[in-house]
């Protein structure tokens, strides 16, 4: 067995930790999603539910903060919910992050051939398949497939110069961001925001719905805070920061399209936030300007969960959770390679269901992020509780109510995906969710048959010690 804190590398700066997650964060989605916010829920309404989302995520980030200043370790959710709650909790926080990661993963890779067509509309030739009324092409495929193959291989040859790419592609987000927001404070009209609430409550759920998979990303801190060479207090100020600004950049970028374009523009556009651009500053220019933006954001939150993704089951593998072969470092980049190179594939094989499963993957994550927050929020109350001296860098208040808002909040946000609810996942977003969690009900049985090499009768017997102090 490897010894982590000789094989993984301190490499990340301060800088570097900040502008990872908060690339990962601001991804595809604001280009992509905007139309879907506005109508939906309407101006007023899409300002609320990023609101009432980010309350959700600042609380779930306060719990995140302090559970990885106190413990910076590969892994993140994994390592808090074991120390918290062994082993079976901890397979299951750690299999439903994992499973946000790559549905983010995925969505990426169906979102870059899909920006392309925004720039090239006439570039799909080599007719495959038909899927849910969307035809799919070879040229279409391959694009998707060239971006995964792409990142892939960033984050193979090593995590620093993962991170520097993350920088340049975070920096172009923001920057173009801002010059939407900026557009609308000049050009745009008030008299757009009409309506301000559309379907009501309903709309403002469908808005939510997408919120945990949207903001999905300050987790990549703690998966990452073995590889960061920063003070410990300092990660827990790093994340709670990040989360802020990525409320304030959806909510902005919200107000930029709803000034932009009235109800007739939006229920025509085809990509509303770089329809705004053009609009606002008067050149097709500008929107194709925004829509580089987005490629550097699909980039960005793609590398992202890539790095999170495999950081999660390479500390699975650690702790005898999964397969060694998922636990293996490259002996020269020190990267864990062969996690990288499973979350590769699947992103590979995802162009090929079409673009309709960008709302497939967008909607079965989001369950699966909330399971893993929900988890963590437990994990913070009890060792608030069991284990009150453990030392805290970064402490979120002085009491337990943090965690414990954000394990109501979490139980709230689970509730809406239910079946009979008006944002019940569909069919192939049940298919997705349920078929990954019967894959980690294999892994799970051979886990609890001790099949797995790893160091997890170890962590549990320092648990039980733990407890018995």
């Amino acid at each position: 067995m490897q010894n982590q804190k000789q094989e993984l590398n301190r490499v990340l700066s301060r800088i570097d930790v900040f502008v990872l997650s908060v690339g990962a964060m601001l991804g595809w989605g604001w280009v992509v999603l905007s139309q879907n916010w506005l109508t939906s829920a309407g101006s007023l309404g899409t300002i609320l539910a990023f609101m009432i989302g980010g309350l959700l995520v600042t609380f779930v980030g306060l719990t995140y903060a302090e559970l990885a200043s106190a413990m910076p370790k590969v892994g993140g959710e994994h390592v808090y919910v074991h120390r918290a709650m062994g082993d079976k909790a901890a397979f299951l926080a750690s299999w439903a992050i994992t499973l946000g990661y790559v549905s983010v993963v995925a969505f990426e890779a169906v979102a870059l051939p899909t920006v392309i067509e925004y720039i090239f509309p006439n570039y799909q030739v080599g007719y495959m398949w038909t899927i849910a009324g969307w035809d799919v092409y070879a040229s279409w495929v391959l694009v998707g497939v060239g971006g995964s193959l792409f990142v892939m291989a960033i984050n193979y040859f090593g995590l620093k110069p993962a991170a520097k790419i993350q920088v340049i592609l975070t920096a172009s987000v923001l920057l173009i961001g801002l010059m939407l927001v900026f557009g609308s404070a000049i050009g745009g009209d008030a008299a757009n925001f009409q309506p301000f609430f559309a379907n009501g409550a309903t709309g403002i759920m469908a808005v939510l719905i997408m919120v945990p998979f949207l903001f999905i990303g300050f987790d990549v801190i703690p998966q990452t805070a073995e590889e960061a060479n920063v003070p410990p207090r300092d990660i827990g100020k790093l994340l709670i920061f990040s989360v802020v600004c990525a409320i304030v950049f959806y909510i902005l970028i919200a107000i930029g399209v709803a000034s932009a374009l009235d109800a007739t523009a939006l229920s025509v556009t085809q990509l509303a936030t770089a329809d705004s651009m053009t609009i606002l500053f008067g050149s097709s220019f500008f929107g194709n300007l925004l829509v580089v933006g987005g490629v550097a954001g699909i980039i960005t939150s793609w590398n992202a969960f890539i790095i999170g993704g495999s950081r999660v089951m390479f500390a699975m593998a650690q702790s005898g959770m999964l397969p060694e072969w998922f636990g293996r470092l490259h002996p020269k980049y020190k990267t864990p390679s062969n996690a990288i190179l499973f979350i590769g594939a699947l992103a590979v094989v995802s162009p090929l269901l079409g673009r309709p499963a960008l709302v497939w993957f967008v909607n079965s994550g989001g369950p699966a992020i909330v399971i893993a927050y929900l988890l963590v929020a437990i994990s913070f109350v009890i060792l608030r509780k069991r284990e009150p001296s453990m030392e805290r860098p970064y402490k979120s208040g002085k009491t337990s109510l943090v965690g414990w808002v954000a394990l109501v909040l979490s139980i709230g946000f689970l509730i809406i995906y239910l079946p009979g609810m008006p944002a019940a996942l569909a069919g192939p977003e049940w298919v997705i969710f349920s078929g990954w969690f019967l894959i980690g009900l294999y892994f799970f049985i051979q886990m609890c048959k001790g099949k797995y090499q790893g160091n997890a009768h170890q962590e549990a017997e320092q648990g039980k010690k733990r407890k018995s102090v």
